[in-house]
């Protein structure tokens, strides 16, 4: 599996720490969008960045990482295709591949730890997407956002 991976300023701390526990992994390639240590970037510019190795292929799925994690999680939804969720605890990193199908999961650095954000990537990328009563419901996600492109 691919992962891309990005953050701002505030996530580089976390990005790292994610990076070393994803190479510790079997069949993980991880594709680093930035930022880096000493590095300002705005979080809308690497959010777009991880989306869009996601809609052409260069990556499976993405991690973003800013103070909160909504910034990042609202940017990458801006992007047609790309379901991105904020991940704040084990059920809803689940949650955001069984029932949403999420490409990408966004983390806060001021909300949560490194070894809960471990435990929390573990979940995500562990999940896969459950079809049934929730394809419906991303079918219809797919639909509105048609509407309005």
């Amino acid at each position: 599996m691919k992962i891309a991976i990005g953050c701002d300023k505030l996530g580089v701390y976390l990005k790292k720490n994610i990076i070393s526990f994803l190479q510790n992994k079997d069949s993980v390639e991880i594709f680093d969008c930035g930022a880096d240590e000493g590095e300002d970037i705005d979080y809308p510019i690497v959010a777009e960045r991880v989306a869009v190795s996601i809609i052409e292929g260069k990556a499976d799925r993405g991690i973003l990482i800013c103070g909160t994690g909504i910034g990042m999680a609202i940017t990458a939804n801006k992007i047609p295709g790309i379901r991105a969720a904020q991940v704040f605890d084990p059920y809803s990193a689940e949650r955001a591949r069984r029932s949403n199908n999420a490409q990408i999961m966004t983390l806060g650095s001021l909300i949560i730890g490194v070894e809960s954000a471990k435990c929390l990537v573990n979940i995500w990328l562990n999940c896969e997407f459950s079809g049934g009563r929730s394809t419906r419901k991303v079918e219809k996600i797919s639909e509105i956002e048609g509407k309005y492109r």
